[in-house]
């Protein structure tokens, strides 16, 4: 009886949120070609493009992947300025990386799972994406050397301490390891809250790429819904006066849920 009551009221949401089968198919064609135009850039322009034509390239390119998802990005305060840099961020989805890029360009540090995914993983190599085998200590030390090495050339880097992915109605206890680089280089650090939300402001949990979903599965939700809000919240730089990583991870979740948890 339970499931009966429920099930038109699923079908009324579907009804009002979801996209047709034909803006699906066409979604699904464009990013195809999106993706192949990316590749081609990547493999026979990158080589030849300075860092700061290929930071262009790369922001430009997420946006305009978020606009064929109907993805709206909403910033509220500014990435900082100074330098080295590093970005604190709950993590989501892999739409984190493309929202973050779209308005700021930086490298990330993913797990080495992604690095097999077909295009998306070869993409990501290509464009920078430092990738760790999570749960080996020896991996950690090295991904954090070049973390550190990065930050100190004035590269921006970005993480994702919370070490998997959530549906955004929670932030998980941040691991510690992936800031000790900003303690090494003497970095600023800046926390980053990420929400995806649906028009009525309420949790869009199909965004997330969260479970035991594939990126197939979870990429044919997001195409299914008509648009997506995504905010991002560039909060205040962190104290840096800290005894060790440990506080300096529990200040930056403090501050990022603050922010979202309300």
């Amino acid at each position: 009886m339970a499931g009966a009551l429920r099930t038109p009221i699923m079908a009324a949401m579907s009804g009002r949120e979801t996209s047709s089968l034909a803006m699906r198919g066409l979604r699904l064609a464009r990013i195809v070609l999106h993706l192949l135009h990316g590749l081609l850039t990547a493999t026979l322009f990158f080589p030849f493009f300075s860092s700061a034509r290929c930071r262009q390239e790369i922001g430009t390119w997420s946006a305009v992947l978020l606009r064929i998802l109907n993805i709206q990005v909403h910033v509220h305060g500014a990435p900082a300025r100074v330098r080295p840099l590093m970005l604190v961020a709950n993590h989501v989805s892999w739409l984190d990386i493309f929202a973050l890029n779209s308005v700021n360009p930086v490298r990330f540090v993913a797990k080495s799972e992604i690095r097999s995914w077909p295009a998306i993983g070869w993409l990501s190599a290509r464009t920078g994406t430092l990738f760790i085998e999570r749960g080996r200590r020896s991996d950690t030390a090295r991904v954090n050397g070049l973390i550190a090495e990065a930050m100190l050339e004035d590269e921006v880097v970005a993480v994702f301490p919370e070490g998997t992915t959530t549906d955004g109605a929670q932030v998980l206890r941040f691991h510690s390891s992936l800031l000790q680089p900003a303690l090494i280089a003497d970095a600023a650090v800046q926390p980053v809250a990420l929400r995806f939300v649906h028009k009525d402001g309420s949790l869009c949990v199909e965004a997330a790429f969260d479970g035991d979903k594939s990126f197939g599965q979870s990429l044919l939700q997001i195409i299914a819904l008509q648009e997506i809000d995504v905010h991002l919240y560039f909060l205040p730089l962190l104290a840096m006066d800290v005894p060790h990583r440990r506080a300096l991870a529990d200040a930056a979740h403090t501050s990022i849920a603050s922010r979202l948890i309300r």
